[in-house]
């Protein structure tokens, strides 16, 4: 590093004595005596400035174009599916591929007469989505009924006194609520007739893909897998099925060429929906699921822009008597509260997006059900303007002679889809407010809509797509001949003396839309 001047025939190597130096060394560390009041070196930094001023570096945004926020949370939400072939399934048809090669879902126990707090301690302790299996005594393999988030929804409702039986089940529910007041443990076999289950649809290990396919195409949610005994060994739900199909679509490719298609083309979901506004206390939303048999309900607000989503399995945040005000509560604030508590365990703001557009793929759709591990996604619209505080409730009497205390419960609003020249119409079925909410701990005042986080990139609602419709289309495509799901969402449908039942009676339409 002696040499100071350029040299009007440098050599190529290193002076004699000293080692080379790495390149990026050499830019990177300046001399150690820089002989700045040498002419030479002057002449040399004027040029190098001056051709660094005829070629500019690119600037640092060209090189690394910015992403919107719906791109981010796309990227980050729909990992892309297994493109490589697995040896285990290749050239396979999955119709006959067996149940046991899925590996399904250990079996979890409760007995009749294992107390309800135990089996919740069980359910949650697991997966709160997933289900404990009921049995007669502590020796039996045999289910005889489940137990789940739905069936926990029902439970709490009657507990506090939010469930409106029928006559014959009146001394029922004032039974199970006095005991639950008293602390007096209730067991399982109490509260079976608090719901109507779907049957139990049991498969050996040995059985085909395709008699499972069928299944869940038709409705059913999950399956009771034995072995070569007729002894209950696990479970394979729906959610299960789908996130074999896509971790392994590169093996199926009547399958895998579905994933490309949008969902507008392949003319799944249902524009029929039942929503609940923002403003609604929680323990309007629980009633809404526990009466109509669902797993999840969208919440919209003033203009129906979804802002976001309570399913049965959110029940585990009202499983403490210290949470119990969240019922009355808006459904807004009670989202705020999942979130909050879902960032204090994963350490990090997470906000899942339940919503995809019309015109996103089915491999789009596909990844956000298995990231979110969720039963459906709803199909939204671009964004609709809606004032983000004060929050208002959604529905107001349509005609001004009708007062508040007159005014029907329920009411249906067609939306008028758009992009095609003979446009369906989407009918939101929304109970509006039944009273007005206050916010609760930890929050200290309403939350606006426009607040929370993935309000702003979701979209007017305008349909919904589940787990069943996704099965019954691969199902389909595989030659079989799912039954009609509407049967099975019949079944599921809880029997309801509610003033909710009627409205929702006459402003659905002849599509059943419990999925």
């Amino acid at each position: 590093m002696e040499q100071t001047e350029p040299s009007p025939n440098p050599s190529p190597g290193p002076p004699p004595g000293t080692s080379a130096t790495p390149p990026v060394a050499a830019i990177a560390t300046p001399p150690a005596n820089p002989p700045s009041s040498k002419p030479g070196h002057v002449h040399t930094h004027r040029q190098s400035f001056a051709e660094n001023q005829r070629h500019p570096p690119p600037s640092p945004r060209a090189r690394h174009p910015s992403f919107t926020q719906q791109a981010i949370q796309d990227l980050l939400i729909s990992p892309p599916s297994n493109r490589h072939a697995n040896p285990r399934y290749a050239g396979r048809d999955w119709r006959d591929i067996a149940l046991g090669e899925l590996s399904p879902d250990e079996a979890k126990w409760a007995d009749l007469d294992t107390s309800v707090e135990e089996a919740t301690m069980v359910l949650l302790k697991n997966n709160p989505s997933s289900v404990v299996l009921v049995r007669e005594t502590p020796e039996s393999k045999r289910a005889l009924s489940t137990f789940d988030a739905s069936d926990l929804n029902a439970y709490l409702l009657v507990v506090v006194g939010l469930a409106k039986p029928d006559d014959e089940s009146v001394g029922l529910y004032d039974n199970i609520a006095k005991k639950a007041q008293a602390q007096t443990p209730i067991p399982l076999r109490e509260i079976q007739p608090l719901s109507r289950k779907e049957e139990l649809v049991v498969l050996p290990l040995d059985a085909t893909l395709d008699k499972a396919m069928e299944a869940f195409g038709s409705g059913i949610h999950r399956l009771l897998v034995t072995n070569q005994d007729g002894e209950v060994v696990g479970v394979l739900n729906q959610l299960r099925m789908l996130e074999f199909f896509w971790s392994e679509a590169a093996n199926f490719p009547v399958i895998d060429r579905l994933y490309g298609s949008i969902l507008k083309d392949l003319q799944i979901g249902t524009q029929q929906i039942i929503a609940i506004n923002a403003d609604a206390p929680l323990a309007d939303a629980l009633t809404l699921m526990n009466n109509e048999g669902l797993t999840s309900v969208a919440v919209v607000d003033h203009g129906l822009n979804v802002v976001g989503n309570i399913s049965a399995a959110d029940i585990r945040h009202l499983t403490n008597t210290k949470t119990l005000p969240l019922l009355q509560s808006s459904s807004m604030h009670f989202i705020s509260v999942i979130l909050s508590e879902r960032g204090v365990e994963a350490g990090r703001d997470s906000y899942p997006v339940f919503h995809v557009t019309p015109y996103s793929t089915l491999a789009h759709t596909v990844a956000k059900l298995v990231a979110t591990n969720s039963h459906r996604m709803w199909i939204v619209d671009s964004a609709s303007p809606s004032p983000s505080t004060p929050a208002t409730p959604l529905l107001q009497a349509r005609e001004p002679s009708v007062t508040a205390a007159t005014a029907p419960p329920v009411a249906a609003i067609s939306v008028t889809a758009t992009g095609t020249s003979s446009p369906p119409t989407p009918t939101i079925i929304i109970p509006p407010p039944s009273i007005a909410t206050t916010p609760q701990s930890p929050l200290p005042g309403p939350v606006p809509s426009g607040a929370l986080p993935g309000s702003n990139i979701s979209g007017r609602l305008s349909g919904v797509v589940s787990l069943t419709d996704i099965l019954n289309l691969f199902a389909k495509t595989g030659g079989l001949r799912p039954s009609d799901p509407s049967e099975q969402r019949a079944r599921r449908r809880r029997s309801s003396s509610s003033s909710v039942r009627p409205s929702l009676d006459g402003g659905r339409a002849s599509a059943d839309i419990r999925r």
